[in-house]
């Protein structure tokens, strides 16, 4: 109902909870009466209703026109409109409707009238401040929202949405009805808010800064130990309480402290259903396993560790004595209060040497000499290099690498560790352990080893390290040289008597159940084991030759074919052992011209090679076969150009070479290579194309180049005890090997002759017979 242009008059809706403000859409629950009263007579009409709120003093004196958009029930049954604010309207007298509930007349609020040039400034003022509000509260989009509303007067009645204002600030906004005032009232409200959310954040951060580290621990353990009294695990200790405890009982590297320190508090905020909770109490298990700090007390009497090394070992002096000599090193620091820390500190030897001949043993030995425990990493074949530096975390089944492994089956940081087969070592897409190797076996960089599983520094500076191979050519070079090497050539005869006698004979008694006085073998039986049924470096074939006749002994006096003791001297070894396997076969193969012997190194130790040489009808030219290596091929080639060049001096007739030679050397199964060969291959052919035969007597070794010198060559021991093993007695060397000469046992060198030589022409006069004696056997 209209009474005027600006007095209307309007069914009144009382507000007890909010304020709607105009350009407000809210939602209005019907729950008394009067409001349903009001509802009814403004949709019976125009659908316009005057929204007054309700104070403790009464009714406002301003109120809000605000048009009904919908009308329907909620779903508990309460009658609910959506209304839409209009206009401010002040509220006059009552009068009676023209339906139910209270009506007034009310004269509507023309606010464009009041808006000023200052009203605008206090308007984006007002904005900026409720977008600082929001911006704190993480409300960014409702803060966007406010850019779109342009008029002062809208803009001040946002403040009918905030939190911040009670209904009685909202009452008097309402009221309120210069823009300009309006603005002024909710503009520092909206300050003291900005204020009080600064000031609490400051002291929130202050609080958190000022606390200490135990007073947050304390308050921390109290309620976690009120949880676990919840769930009846009050009397346990519990993981984090455990690894506290550990850790100070033990003695830690602050670095390795602190890293310590830092997981513990993971686990203890990680739940235990979390998969990282059992990775992480995994890798503290680990790192209080390792023996952190414990050292073993080297035994530094040299004379003792002198006679452990030989009980232990017949022979291998080169190694006996560097050991001594670190002893003596350490015991002089000892004396002087000199002690050595991190850098440089270890020993590291590559023994190198053929199977059998003790490396791996002697490890072993060397640490029960020192007073220190022992652990052998077998390498022989790994191809991943997670096996040497350890696996990343987060991979699922990670673990330490095997160095750090093995300082924990060790229990110290110090103990003698072999790494066994280091030449058979190999590399794949997973990478290349070798190479992993290189900071394990270099004193300047182990004492800051990192496994990739632990991620601490660990000290190898104190850890002997003894690497053994079979061949030192195999092992990368920059491995090589951060290793001492020291080589193991072999035994001679009577030093693998000496082995059966003092150390095999009883191991093998013991293994098949015999006495020491049952069976009794003499110096004799002993040699004739050794010459005709093994010919190897080292003493493994030994041994096993020595189980097999301790076994048909036993099983002689088990079955009463013999009474004990029974004694077996050489002549009886054929008797159990069957037929001599090995024999002298250098004059039967040497018989005919074009056979040469020569001396070669394998990954079994020192051998005796037979290079055959034949001539046939055919175009010019040169045959090899055998299995070589393109370096071999080369030095047949080379001492086929050396005969050509030189026939006329050599007493070979040009006929003669115009025909197709061929050189093989047996075995053909064996791969060969290396240049040691040279000499024998020219003497081979002289010997053919002469008809002189090679002396039976005589082994040679020496690369030759195409103006006939005799170059050095290696692997000098080695070959100077496969020929003494092989029944040769002279030896023809380069002249450069002279001094390598010094490193072949005495016993050996007053046994055999030895050549040296630097002219091959030297070589043919010393190894071919001479002419005459030649054509009379030919003859014959």
């Amino acid at each position: 109902m209209e009474t005027s242009e600006r007095t209307h008059t309007l069914p009144v809706l009382p507000l007890t909870t909010g304020v709607v403000l105009p350009q407000m859409v809210v939602t209005l629950a019907l729950e008394t009466g009067e409001a349903r009263a009001a509802a009814d007579a403004a949709l019976a009409g125009d659908r316009r209703v005057l929204l007054v709120p309700r104070t403790e003093r009464g009714y406002a004196r301003v109120g809000t026109l605000a048009h009904i958009e919908d009308a329907g029930d909620l779903p508990s049954g309460i009658r609910a409109l959506v209304v839409r604010g209009l206009q401010r309207a002040v509220i006059g007298a009552g009068v009676a409707g023209q339906g139910p509930g209270l009506w007034v007349e009310a004269e509507l609020v023309d606010e464009t009238a009041s808006v000023s040039a200052r009203a605008g400034e206090l308007a984006r003022e007002y904005r900026a401040v409720i977008e600082n509000i929001l911006e704190h509260r993480g409300a960014r989009q409702v803060a966007e929202s406010l850019r779109g509303i342009t008029d002062p007067a809208a803009m001040a009645d946002t403040a009918g949405y905030s939190p911040d204002l009670s209904f009685e600030r909202k009452v008097e906004v309402l009221a309120t009805l210069d823009v300009e005032q309006r603005l002024e009232l909710v503009l520092a409200w909206a300050r003291e808010t900005l204020a009080d959310l600064t000031l609490k954040e400051r002291i929130r951060s202050d609080v958190a800064d000022g606390m200490e580290k135990t007073q947050r621990e304390f308050l921390l353990r109290q309620q976690l130990s009120a949880i676990r009294k919840e769930l009846g695990e009050d009397g346990e200790e519990s993981a984090t309480d455990e690894f506290r405890r550990r850790l100070d009982e033990v003695e830690l590297p602050d670095d390795v402290r602190g890293a310590v320190e830092r997981e513990i508090d993971r686990l203890e905020r990680t739940a235990e259903q979390s998969p990282e909770h059992g990775w992480i109490r995994t890798w503290l298990d680990t790192m209080f396993e390792l023996p952190w700090g414990k050292r073993s007390d080297d035994r530094l009497d040299i004379a003792q560790a002198r006679r452990i090394l030989d009980a232990d070992h017949t022979g291998l002096d080169d190694v006996k004595d560097r050991i001594v000599e670190e002893l003596a090193v350490r015991q002089r620091r000892a004396q002087q209060g000199v002690q050595l820390v991190g850098r440089g500190n270890g020993l590291i030897l590559a023994l190198v040497g053929p199977p059998g001949v003790g490396k791996t043993s002697l490890g072993e030995s060397i640490a029960r000499a020192l007073g220190r425990k022992f652990v052998r990493l077998a390498l022989g074949g790994i191809r991943d290099e997670a096996e040497i530096r350890g696996h990343r975390r987060t991979y699922v089944g990670a673990m330490p690498g095997r160095i750090a492994r093995a300082l924990k089956e060790a229990g110290t940081m110090n103990p003698v560790i072999v790494l066994d087969e280091v030449d058979k070592v190999g590399s794949d897409w997973r990478g290349d352990p070798s190479s992993a190797l290189l900071e394990v076996l270099d004193p300047a960089q182990n004492h800051t080893f990192r496994d990739h599983y632990l991620e601490v520094d660990l000290d190898l500076s104190e850890v002997l390290f003894l690497a053994t191979a079979n061949l030192a050519d195999t092992i990368p070079g920059p491995l090589l040289d951060r290793m001492e090497l020291v080589h193991l050539d072999g035994y001679t005869e009577d030093e693998k008597v000496a082995i059966a006698r003092h150390h095999l004979l009883a191991r093998q008694l013991e293994r098949n159940g015999l006495g020491p006085d049952e069976v009794v073998l003499t110096d004799d039986a002993l040699h004739t084991i050794v010459t005709d049924h093994t010919r190897e470096a080292g003493v493994r074939n030994l041994e096993r030759e020595l189980g097999r006749l301790l076994r048909k002994a036993a099983t002689r006096i088990s079955s009463g074919d013999a009474d004990a003791p029974l004694a077996v001297d050489g002549a009886d070894v054929r008797t159990y052992l069957g037929r001599p396997r090995f024999f002298f076969e250098v004059p039967d193969r040497t018989r005919l011209p074009g056979v040469a012997t020569g001396l070669a190194v394998t990954g079994t130790g020192g051998d005796v090679l037979f290079v055959e040489a034949i001539a046939m009808d055919g175009e010019a030219g040169l045959g090899i076969t055998g299995q070589l290596g393109d370096v071999m091929k080369e030095s047949a080639e080379i001492a086929l150009s050396y005969v050509r060049s030189n026939a006329g001096d050599l007493g070979v007739g040009r006929d003669a070479l115009a025909r197709r030679f061929h050189l093989h050397v047996p075995a053909g199964a064996v791969p060969k290579d290396g240049p040691s060969a040279g000499i024998t291959m020219t003497t081979a052919l002289v010997s053919l194309l002469t008809g002189r035969p090679v002396r039976s007597s005589v082994g040679m070794t020496g690369e030759v180049t195409l103006q006939g010198r005799v170059l050095p060559i290696g692997g000098v021991k080695q070959k100077v005890l496969a020929a003494h093993r092989a029944g040769l007695r002279e030896v023809i060397l380069p002249e450069r090997n002279g001094p390598d000469l010094d490193d072949v046992p005495e016993a050996v060198r007053d046994a055999m002759k030895f050549h040296l030589v630097g002219d091959v022409r030297e070589v043919l006069f010393l190894a071919l017979e001479p002419a005459d004696e030649a054509a009379g056997r030919a003859a014959a």
